[in-house]
């Protein structure tokens, strides 16, 4: 067992890399992915602790393997790397065994070598060990980047361990298959050789083909020019054959958000992607909204994550709705409901925010086409040169 040695001071270390994108539509992006990435790098490199160590006391270096910020690791002494991949390989049996859920525990085991290097928790923590496998993932997705571009494919973001390639114009699924096919063949040949020329490694990288969007969007950070990360829409074609709509960090994938405003994110891009006429239904839906049509889509749904009354500065509307409704239950001789925290649902009145279950006041149908749609809309249109308000001008001024 690896005794205390006392403590080691905390460092911050860099998170996985995060490439600036490109916002906009685009037809037909490529995203590929290395697969096990973190997993991949301790194998390759040679990233462990008694190899690290090694490393640090090693009179001769000249047969060691240099890592980031410095750092040296022996080629023959090391744990870690055994260790991965023995259960890279017990993984891959569950894979062919069609054992999903023993799959994903030994995936979610190998990743967790690299994050408890960061942990200062850890007998093994280290903030140089964990920026070796870190940075190398910064390497990797940056060269990657420069291979593909070199190839005349543009790279419009990226994200840990994954890249996304517009390729210039629509493609079909199977042109678009057949180039990610190749651009993985040689991406993965190209590792090979190159991590064999810069120091006699063996290469356990492994890019994959992840997906095809023949649409889609990636927005600007809300209220100014820069790409946002981590948030993007798309439409690709499923297993089956079938359409489908991916969102990922948007709205539409969010539960804080109203059905009202998911619902409206949805419609406007699938409207968008399709070339269909998308002006249209973006005034009717806020007319809508005005009418009382959409009433029932209108619900907050939100987490209090605290007691009540440890809400004394800022009181966020979910907190207001539900003292008003612990107020209403005590009038009716009924149990508080929220007093220890919970869900809450509820509405948005001209009086501000009120329980879902007994609200008295008029619907503020003003905020929610400002809180709602209008940030929605602005961050799907922009790209287009149009903006909400000027699309429903002549319904604000109906009502």
């Amino acid at each position: 067992v690896a005794p205390n040695v006392g403590e080691i001071q905390r460092k911050a270390s860099p998170g996985g890399y995060v490439m600036d994108s490109e916002p906009g539509f685009y037809d037909s992006v490529l995203v590929l992915d290395y697969k096990s990435l973190y997993p991949s790098i301790i194998r390759t490199f040679c990233v462990d602790p008694v190899g690290y160590a090694e490393g640090q006391w090693a009179s001769n270096t000249e047969n060691l393997i240099k890592g980031p910020m410095g750092t040296l690791f022996s080629r023959e002494r090391h744990c870690l790397p055994y260790i991965v991949t023995s259960l890279w390989r017990s993984r891959d049996e569950a894979k062919r065994a069609k054992n999903e859920p023993l799959s994903q525990t030994l995936k979610l085991l190998m990743n967790s070598f690299a994050g408890v290097l960061g942990a200062s928790e850890c007998r093994f923590f280290s903030p140089e060990l964990v920026s070796a496998v870190t940075l190398r993932g910064h390497e990797i997705v940056k060269r990657t980047q420069v291979f593909v571009e070199n190839r005349g494919y543009k790279a419009i973001y990226g994200d840990t361990d994954s890249i996304f390639l517009w390729l210039g114009r629509l493609h079909s699924d199977s042109e678009a298959h057949a180039l990610a096919t190749e651009l993985v063949r040689d991406i993965n040949l190209w590792w090979t050789h190159i991590l064999h020329e810069e120091q006699g490694l063996e290469n356990f990288l492994e890019i994959e083909f992840d997906t095809h969007y023949k649409k889609f969007f990636m927005p600007t950070i809300r209220g100014s020019d820069v790409g946002s990360k981590k948030r993007y829409a798309g439409l690709s074609t499923d297993a089956d054959g079938n359409e489908e709509m991916i969102f990922r960090g948007l709205e539409m994938a969010r539960s804080d958000w109203t059905l009202l405003a998911r619902r409206f994110q949805e419609g406007l891009l699938s409207r968008i992607f399709h070339g269909e006429p998308y002006r249209e239904f973006v005034s009717s839906y806020a007319q809508a909204t005005l009418e009382g049509s959409m009433d029932e889509l209108l619900v907050y749904r939100k987490r209090l994550r605290h007691r009540l009354d440890a809400y004394v500065v800022n009181i966020p509307p979910q907190v207001r709705a539900a003292r008003t409704a612990d107020d209403y239950n005590l009038r009716m001789g009924r149990p508080a409901q929220y007093q220890n925290g919970g869900w809450i649902e509820y509405l948005m009145t001209k009086n501000g925010p009120e329980p879902l279950e007994n609200h008295q006041s008029r619907l503020d149908y003003e905020h929610y086409l400002n809180k709602q749609l209008k940030p929605i809309a602005d961050a799907i249109l922009q790209p287009l040169g149009e903006n909400f308000s000027s699309l429903i001008s002549h319904q604000r001024d109906l009502f």
